[in-house]
């Protein structure tokens, strides 16, 4: 399984817990809704970090891929100019 999907699941636990918690607390209303709305400001922030997380993690793997696909491709390419200087001088 992905961390992110650990991440997800993590987040979204903890939330059900906490409202859970939070409704079931002997509070009255008006306090209870300000608690829930402090808790879902406080669970909106973590997840939207957590994005950013994952969003700079895949930033930087797809440049590493695009890196090293661009070592690939210029290898390939001084193998075929190789290729290209072999088969002149055989050809001569």
């Amino acid at each position: 399984m992905s961390s992110g999907k650990i991440l997800v699941g993590f987040l979204a636990g903890a939330a059900v817990g906490t409202l859970v918690g939070i409704l079931y607390a002997p509070d009255k209303g008006e306090k209870t809704r300000k608690k829930l709305r402090k808790e879902g400001k406080r669970y909106a922030e973590d997840i939207k970090d957590s994005m950013n997380e994952f969003m700079d993690d895949v930033k930087d793997k797809f440049e590493e891929v695009k890196e090293e696909a661009s070592g690939v491709a210029q290898e390939a390419k001084e193998t075929v100019e190789k290729l290209k200087k072999n088969a002149k001088a055989a050809a001569n």
